[in-house]
């Protein structure tokens, strides 16, 4: 007789009453919110919204939807997931009450943007604060400012969504602006600090853009960033973006501002004397790594007095950067000897050369944060709105920031999970089933003691309740 062989077991299976929950992980993210306050500000703020007496606060609606969006939800109705389990998630409201609170966003836009922006500063600074010597707002100086990178990106979408237009790319949607805050890979993954949906035929290299979504980043920032006057402290900020920020419009408003700022720049036409100094290699140094190591193949030089740079900022200074063609890649007029030969404008304090060459180039985190940022709603718009889809991603924004502070606040420095992507926590922690049980007139989670994350679940929940015990005591700043 043949026996078949499987690769994996084959069980049967049947259905079952007992209390089974699926996306038990996200405790840690109802704990977070929970000790932060998330309900009292969301009704502080949301309150007119919802009718008076219904049921289903403001922080309940808002919350959930955050949840299911950083579990990997793409649509409003994935609340289900988290409805099919009272016992962990509590009334989850349902579809048409969520339908109805967007309806209200739709007539009221100014003032649930008003809201959500004051709303989201207050945890920012509540949660800065708790994070100790690792607070942004802490480590900032002129020296080593905090960044903000600021780069556009598409979200395509059904031709009839309200706003949607034609994008250069060939098909449909929105242009969204992006302010991020990088704050150093060792604390962290970064933050979104502003999403500005717009028409998907704005252009990346709008000066007025990147001016607005500064403006809504800046207006993120803690205290610690203003004087007692409410004066921003520009220069413990550095605006960081590709080519497209380049204008000279945008750099003199961060000049006006006092913010330092590191811009990719496109290399005008020079003259042939200029492409020979380029090859000129014993007038350039090595170049660093992302970890700070000497690179033997990539130079870097400050070009400023070759290069001639009209109508820019006082102290604009312009940085080369030449390294061997990717391979694949088309040499252009400035690509001599076999290398392709870049530069990036800045007005930073410091001048050591290969040292704001390599912070430049970590501008690349951005987009993996804009790539996050995607998978945690902002990639698929639901709605018909614009003011709607605006207010989505806003929550896309706000579910992708619960986990950066989680790690920033709740993980101890240098943990493994400091630097996970939002689909690593999905996958590894997210995700894990557990089991509901009541003894002793308590119900407590139950979860598997070999998950390969278990310990982290408990170490996020000792850390958050010893976070909530502190606010509640007074210990850290509210």
């Amino acid at each position: 007789m043949n026996h078949s062989t499987h690769v994996f077991p084959a069980l049967p299976t049947q259905l079952t009453s007992q209390t089974l929950v699926s996306h038990s992980g996200l405790s840690v993210l109802i704990g977070f919110l929970n000790a932060v306050g998330f309900r009292a500000l969301c009704e502080d703020r949301f309150s007119q919204f919802v009718p008076a007496t219904a049921t289903h606060r403001p922080g309940k609606i808002l919350g959930a939807l955050a949840l299911s969006l950083a579990a990997g939800g793409e649509q409003a109705t994935d609340t289900d997931q988290l409805r099919a389990a009272p016992e962990l998630f509590g009334p989850v409201a349902s579809d048409a009450t969520v339908s109805r609170f967007m309806s209200r966003i739709k007539d009221q836009p100014e003032a649930f943007s008003y809201g959500f922006a004051t709303m989201t500063r207050s945890l920012r600074s509540k949660v800065w604060s708790a994070a100790g010597p690792r607070n942004p707002a802490r480590l900032a100086t002129p020296a080593n400012p905090l960044i903000i990178d600021i780069d556009a990106s598409l979200v395509h979408v059904h031709s009839d969504k309200e706003s949607s237009a034609g994008t250069y790319k060939g098909g449909y949607g929105f242009s969204p602006m992006i302010a991020m805050a990088d704050y150093g890979k060792a604390n962290g993954t970064g933050e979104v600090l502003a999403v500005q949906l717009r028409l998907g035929n704005r252009g990346a290299n709008s000066a007025k853009s990147h001016i607005e979504v500064l403006n809504q980043a800046l207006a993120q920032l803690p205290d610690d960033f203003y004087d007692e006057h409410g004066n921003l402290y520009g220069e413990k900020i550095l605006a960081r973006t590709d080519s497209a920020g380049s204008s000279r419009e945008f750099l003199h408003h961060l000049d006006s501002l006092g913010i330092q700022f590191s811009t990719s720049y496109s290399l005008p036409v020079i003259k042939e004397r200029f492409i020979r100094w380029i090859d000129e290699k014993k007038y350039w140094e090595p170049a660093l790594s992302a970890d700070g190591g000497q690179r033997d193949d990539a130079w870097v030089i400050d070009a400023s007095k070759v290069i001639e740079l009209k109508d820019y900022p006082p102290g604009t200074r312009i940085y080369l950067r030449a390294e061997p063609l990717h391979p694949g890649a088309k040499a252009t007029l400035f690509d001599t000897n076999g290398n392709r030969v870049t530069a990036f404008l800045t007005n930073s304090p410091r001048f050591n050369v290969a040292f704001l060459d390599a912070r430049h180039r970590t501008r690349g985190r951005c987009e993996n944060r804009i790539k996050t940022l995607k998978s945690t709603g902002l990639g698929k718009l639901p709605y018909w709105s614009f003011t709607a889809n605006q207010a989505w991603a806003d929550l896309a924004m706000l579910a992708l920031n619960l986990v950066s502070w989680l790690q920033l606040a709740a993980l101890p420095g240098g943990h493994a999970a400091g630097c996970w992507d939002m689909k690593r926590w999905r996958y590894r922690l997210f995700s894990m089933a557990g089991k509901v049980v009541t003894g002793g007139r308590q119900r407590r989670l139950l979860i598997p003691g070999k998950a390969p994350a278990a310990r982290l679940l408990c170490q996020l929940q000792e850390g958050i309740s010893t976070l909530f015990q502190r606010w509640r005591h007074g210990e850290l700043a509210a």
